[in-house]
């Protein structure tokens, strides 16, 4: 060795004694106000004169100083971190950062350390209720750095989700028109599915808190601008919801499977109002696009006839959304003619079915299963599964009847010559659609019975009560 070696670190008790400590961690007071102190050298310099070059010089980052303020970073998911930095007044000082500062990493930094402070509650509300500091963060989301938005997107969750101060945020976004424009543009133009992600989860949980502001994010894109722009303005893009949601949601599509579970939310979610449902049929290349990419997903990538029954666990809650969306579109078919596709009416029925199938299988319990194993599967998260896997059913059996009730004896006889009406597959859904949907079941029946009388016939001693019907 060329030098004496360096001198072991303090023990805790050492640290402890002289009172450096950060609560019970073994992270120094010192080090951190010195890193915080340089933080606002960064953004105030002694010399207020810059020039061009110190301009472009600060939009870079020291290694050093990078290394330090993202152990700050690291350290900020510590509880007794997090509080000392609020007492420190590390929010106003982040906020200076990101108000002043043109470096991209020191500022995803920053909101990063402030989205792990969020976590907490107690300083979640702080950071809400601090006016500016809101509105230098919803100003982020109009950054062009793609990790920025995912660090202020991951705050923007954090403090949503938090029933607190969830009503300050919506309030603030909702007072900030301009926000809608940056997240359709990001949904509409982004390839990062990390931020597609995150983007989509703030879009589902806002469009989730607050009707009113799914109401008008849907009518934004629904009016035209009154007067053209002139010639010497850029002209502007005028932003739809719904073909923003698609594009992102075809960009996740096999990159992020959670993503994708979040934008067929959000469509789920539109289709809860009539202008939502509107908004996906009104236009014809939307409404087909909808309907291709969700018949798409349903039909030939979740659920396949050659995938293992249990996955439905795992695709339950996406298949309810999508299944949910098409049920909306399929019943708005009698005023939208051009979306009527009978010939993807099979297709569908195959799949609504072999959903069915899996699912009894998903509900069996195991045959060599004791006492207190059946007991066990009553957890919690066993009744959350079941809880969701009903949901599907019901949304399943309802769009599978509003199929049934419109095929034609010409379908019927083309879906037995390629497998959909076979009889394992007709006790099936006949065993989930009765009693409810009795009439739908008769009427098929009977048709069927024009086909395939005995096929009919082993359904009619399958099941007693349509043979007393019929």
């Amino acid at each position: 060795m060329d030098r004496n070696p360096s001198p072991p670190p303090p023990s805790r008790e050492e640290d402890e004694a002289s009172g450096d400590c950060i609560g019970g961690t073994v992270y120094s007071k010192h080090w951190l106000f010195g890193v915080l102190s340089g933080l606002i050298q960064l953004v105030t310099p002694e010399d207020t004169k810059t020039t061009s070059d110190d301009e472009e010089q600060q939009k870079e980052l020291d290694e050093e100083v990078e290394n330090e303020i993202c152990r700050v970073w690291d350290m900020s998911m510590d509880e007794d971190v997090a509080l000392f930095l609020q007492e420190f007044n590390a929010p106003d000082i982040f906020m200076g950062v990101l108000a002043k500062s043109r470096c991209p990493r020191l500022r995803e930094i920053c909101v990063g350390i402030l989205g792990n402070m969020a976590c907490f509650p107690e300083i979640c509300v702080s950071i809400s209720n601090n006016k500016n500091l809101g509105q230098v963060l919803l100003h982020c989301l109009y950054d062009s750095d793609p990790p920025t938005l995912l660090e202020t997107s991951r705050l923007l969750l954090t403090c949503l989700s938090q029933t607190e101060v969830a009503n300050i945020w919506v309030e603030r976004i909702r007072e900030h028109p301009a926000i809608f424009d940056s997240i359709c543009f990001i949904l509409s133009s982004s390839t990062n599915v990390d931020l597609l992600g995150k983007v989509g989860e703030v879009v589902d949980k806002l469009f989730d808190l607050d009707e009113k502001l799914m109401l008008e994010w849907i009518r934004k894109g629904a009016v035209q601008p009154p007067d053209p722009p002139r010639e010497d303005s850029e002209e502007q893009p005028v932003f739809k919801i719904v073909p923003c949601v698609l594009e992102a949601a075809k960009q996740v599509r096999s990159e992020h499977p959670e993503g994708l579970d979040v934008y067929m939310r959000i469509l789920q979610l539109l289709t809860t109002v009539d202008e939502g449902v509107q908004a996906i049929v009104q236009c014809p290349d939307t409404g087909k696009d909808t309907w291709s990419l969700l018949f798409d997903l349903v039909c030939h990538e979740f659920c396949q006839s050659d995938d293992p029954p249990i996955v439905l666990q795992e695709q339950k809650t996406v298949l309810a959304s999508i299944f949910s969306v098409l049920s909306a579109i399929y019943a708005s078919q009698a005023e939208q003619e051009s979306l009527k596709r009978e010939k993807e009416d099979l297709p569908l029925i195959d799949s609504l079915i072999r959903v069915l199938q899996n699912m009894e299988h998903c509900q069996k319990k195991p045959e060599n299963s004791t006492e207190s194993e059946t007991e066990e599967a009553k957890n919690s998260d066993s009744v959350q599964d079941d809880f969701h896997l009903k949901i599907l059913k019901d949304i399943s059996c309802e769009f599978l009847s509003n199929i049934l009730q419109v095929l034609t004896k010409e379908m019927v006889a083309q879906g037995l010559k390629e497998g959909q009406f076979s009889k394992e597959k007709c006790s099936c859904a006949f065993r989930h659609l009765l009693p409810l949907y009795s009439p739908v079941v008769e009427d098929f029946l009977r048709t069927l019975r024009e086909v395939d009388k005995t096929l009919a016939g082993h359904l009619e001693e399958s099941f007693p009560s349509l043979k007393v019907q019929s």
